[in-house]
């Protein structure tokens, strides 16, 4: 028996389809879920929200999305901007003042205690002690500085933790926020693999596809994996990168900036109380906490441009997608020759499937064959049953539905009309076009081309990248923001209580002289008469 060609809806642009729908709104229907045949039933094949081609390309609204400001427009980037290919190496010696004033401070108040120590040893021994004032004005002056810069390392200890805080909080954010972009485009890519690991069961041991088709479709299996395995690996590689260099950072900052706080309250009650050889050794301390401190100031000021270069390159590579950039090295773009060959792969299986769904209904559903037809022959009879509208015909562009076809979203409830009661035999005792086995057999092909169809969108999206532009988009407009502000907190913090320490350093010795003056002119200037020491 020759089979009657199937007609093909005429094409016209998807813009003005009815029923092509785009898997990010929200009012897509739910991809319908059928009894599958035995050969069909696989728990692998995605249901529910999971068959659905949302699109992964919104912020995700959970607990941690809190943590970034709200957006924060970024002064538009002209063509004259330049940002190096590799973000590793940019502003590399923008610390460098930093780093040169611990290394002068080291070395200039290590020579200092070195000579006061000497002069002290040396030259004091067997010197007896000179009648000497002391100075009132500088003596008020040394403690007013000292409670200032004292309260000014207390402030940057506070600026320093808060900024600190924020940063942390920042990083889980667009850490988890890449992550589940990537996670989310890894299981639609599964899902599709799944679909078509349905379709390969569908067209077992039928004339379904060609050799060339089947193919392809192992050719699309071993391709979704590849681009799914390579994308898990990189974020997540980036991710614990990321967390492995900078999560130690937040635990030094916290410690340092408690030590601080510590050292300068310390000093700053050693003095008043006169305690001398306390207040010696704390000196010594903090001489090397200071170098610490500057140290770590122009590590966070290398954090800080770090971050701020990153922002910068991702609003660079948003105004020009097609060039590489180091960023791919946080979440790769897809392979396009790769991705383009699964959407044209897709296409052409829901194509198949389709127009082999509707040949069967034109060539033996529709047909009132005749008991010598053996196994079509199912004594079916009736209203004819509608075709499937086939969204792609056969050069694989969009088309219309044919008046009198079917959707995909509506084809099971109108197909059910055409069921007949069977005998136990399997042929219809009443009038109808299909049997409740055949039934099961046509939504089960439906069900893989909806599903397919449905992440056409998806891929469609995955070919241009536009869960990268998506990815860094949301970055850069929500998250950048309060990281470039936490880490200018951390390094202007640490800068403050570096110089408030220093300064406090210096003070410490001075008020100590200023108040051994006092109290030597106190009980040594005094005359029988009163007090006839003096004061300058």
């Amino acid at each position: 028996m020759g089979v009657a060609p199937v007609r093909l809806g005429k094409f016209n642009q998807p813009a003005s389809s009815s029923h092509l729908h785009s898997p990010s709104k929200n009012n897509l229907p739910l991809p319908f879920r059928f009894p599958l045949v035995d050969s069909l039933r696989n728990p692998s094949l995605p249901t529910g929200d999971q068959q659905r081609g949302t699109s992964p390309f919104t912020l995700p609204s959970d607990p941690y999305s809190s943590a970034c400001h709200p957006p924060v427009t970024p002064p538009p980037i002209t063509a004259t901007s330049v940002h190096p290919s590799s973000l590793t190496t940019a502003h590399a010696f923008s610390a460098v003042p930093l780093f040169g004033i611990a290394a002068i401070w080291l070395i200039v108040f290590g020579l200092y205690l070195c000579c006061t120590c000497l002069l002290r040893c040396c030259c004091c021994c067997g010197r007896q002690k000179k009648p000497y004032g002391y100075s009132r004005t500088a003596y008020a002056i040394s403690l007013s500085l000292l409670v200032l810069f004292t309260v000014a390392a207390i402030a940057g200890s506070v600026f320093l933790y808060t900024g600190q805080e924020k940063f942390q909080e920042s990083q889980v954010t667009v850490l988890s926020y890449v992550l589940k972009q990537a996670d989310t485009v890894v299981q639609n890519l599964r899902n599709v693999f799944n679909y078509l690991m349905g379709a390969k069961k569908i067209g077992e041991g039928q004339a379904y596809f060609s050799a060339d088709l089947q193919a392809q479709i192992s050719d699309m299996q071993r391709n979704i994996n590849d681009l799914a395995d390579n994308l898990r690996n990189v974020t997540g590689k980036s991710s614990g990168d990321i967390r492995k260099y900078v999560a130690p950072l937040g635990v030094i900052l916290i410690y340092v900036a408690a030590a601080m706080l510590l050292l300068a309250s310390l000093g700053f009650l050693f003095s008043i109380l006169g305690l001398q050889g306390l207040l010696y050794f704390l000196v010594v301390i903090a001489w090397i906490a200071v170098v610490v401190t500057f140290t770590l100031s122009g590590i966070f000021l290398l954090v800080h441009n770090a971050v701020a270069d990153t922002c910068v390159a991702m609003d660079e590579w948003l105004q020009n997608p097609t060039t590489d950039s180091a960023l791919e090295n946080i979440i790769p773009r897809a392979d396009p020759e790769s991705a383009e060959a699964i959407l044209k792969g897709t296409q052409g299986v829901t194509f198949a499937l389709v127009n082999a769904t509707n040949t069967a209904i034109v060539n033996i559903y529709n047909i009132n064959m005749p008991p010598e037809a053996g196994p079509l022959y199912s004594n079916q009879s009736g209203p004819l049953m509608p075709l499937l509208c086939n969204p792609f015909d056969s050069n694989l562009t969009n088309q219309r539905c044919a008046p009198g076809e079917v959707e995909f979203r509506n084809a099971t409830e109108v197909w059910k009309n055409y069921i007949c009661n069977v005998s136990a035999s399997g042929i219809c005792t009443t009038p109808g076009r299909v049997t409740p086995n055949i039934y099961d057999q046509l939504t089960a092909s439906l069900n893989v081309s909806y599903g397919l169809y449905q992440y056409g969108p998806f891929l469609v999206d995955f070919v241009d990248s536009t869960y990268l532009k998506e990815t860094f988009s949301g970055i850069s407009k929500n998250c950048c923001p309060s990281m470039k502000k936490s880490t200018k907190w951390m390094y202007t913090g640490f800068t403050v209580v570096s110089v408030s320490v220093m300064l406090s350093l210096i003070l410490w010795m001075v008020f100590a002289k200023e108040r051994k003056q006092r109290k030597y002119t106190k009980k040594h200037m005094a005359g029988p008469n009163g007090m006839i020491g003096y004061y300058r």
